[in-house]
């Protein structure tokens, strides 16, 4: 019999592109402001590849991930790519991140959940260590968002940008610390909020489609805003209730990077000053699944993580998706 294992991050990486593109951008071919988009949303820059494809962040944050750890990538047995903008419909983006990388013995999937994604995925590799099935899981989240918005949609254009981070999940010792809940829901009655309406099997990509600009996501910004403010919130107030916890108990809210508008009012909502939530959308704006672990590996790498913290991760998305984990920091023991 397979003893359940306790599961824990062990290595975080993030990577962006170089290209910087500010908001001096959009108001120069848009109707819009620097101010507008900064008070709106609170983005002043985000990150654009002007080639490759999302996996190739991927493999950026995977390398700098299994480097801090010191993992070869023969030693990984599980990848999982959260992302909204995979190379290709087939084969899966996680596939191909294994070839780049050169992990042979492991196997693997993407999980689609936009924005949630990550969560999702931690969620999964966290249970497939706990039950013994792999022992070395990547989990990255990534997105090319720059290929799936349309620039002249003032909407959309300005919120989103490219980028990915990965951590490791294995099996840890010590049972104070690691992967210890999560919550999730779904309401797809979300769907035409947030979409891409064709180049699926519902409506496959023709040129009459490409032409019609269907290939861009398309955002209701109000009906999102709203959902996503009571969705996020109410995810992680649950978690917090079912751990007896409260906003002050949290070293650190690593949230999902849509608008600083919705991260404030989920802090406020859970009493929770602002200077323990972890906000990097100035900088990058919204890179959907790549948003929290990026987040979270820059809060390790800067040394703003000790062992034994407890953090949560909160996410909402399209589908109208969110989740929560609850985790207590399992890296910097003395």
């Amino acid at each position: 019999m397979i003893r359940a294992a306790r599961a824990g991050i062990t290595s975080t990486g993030h990577f962006v592109p170089a290209d910087i593109v500010t908001n001096a951008h959009f108001t120069a071919q848009l109707d819009t402001s620097d101010e507008w988009i900064r008070s709106r949303t609170g983005i002043v820059e985000r990150r654009v590849a002007r080639d490759g494809a999302t996996s190739d962040l991927a493999v950026g944050a995977a390398r700098r991930c299994l480097d801090a750890r010191g993992v070869s990538p023969a030693q990984i047995d599980g990848i999982l790519v959260a992302t909204m903008t995979p190379d290709r419909p087939l084969p899966s983006t996680a596939a191909i991140v294994q070839r780049k990388l050169g992990a042979v013995h492991a196997w693997g999937f993407d999980v689609a959940a936009a924005c949630s994604g990550f969560v999702y995925a931690l969620i999964t590799a966290a249970k497939l260590v706990e039950t013994g099935a792999l022992r070395c899981v990547l989990v990255c989240g990534a997105d090319r968002m720059s290929t799936v918005i349309n620039p002249r949609d003032r909407a959309t254009a300005v919120l989103f940008g490219d980028g990915a981070g990965a951590v490791l999940v294995e099996p840890i010792d010590d049972d104070a610390v690691g992967i210890l809940d999560h919550v999730c829901f779904m309401d797809g009655g979300g769907e035409e909020a947030l979409y891409i309406p064709s180049g699926g099997s519902l409506t496959p990509a023709s040129a009459q489609t490409v032409a019609a600009g269907e290939h861009f996501v398309v955002q209701d910004g109000p009906a999102v805003f709203k959902a996503a403010v009571t969705g996020m919130a109410e995810v992680t107030e649950t978690i917090l209730k079912r751990n007896a916890l409260s906003g002050d108990d949290l070293e650190w809210l690593v949230p999902h990077q849509a608008n600083r508008r919705i991260i404030e009012a989920v802090a406020k909502r859970l009493g929770l000053g602002v200077d323990r939530v972890v906000i990097n959308l100035d900088r990058y704006g919204n890179p959907v699944a790549g948003t929290i672990p990026i987040g979270l590996s820059e809060l390790h790498e800067t040394g703003r993580l000790a062992h034994g913290d407890r953090v949560v991760l909160s996410s909402f998305g399209a589908g109208f998706t969110s989740g929560a984990v609850y985790l207590r920091w399992a890296l910097g023991k003395s």
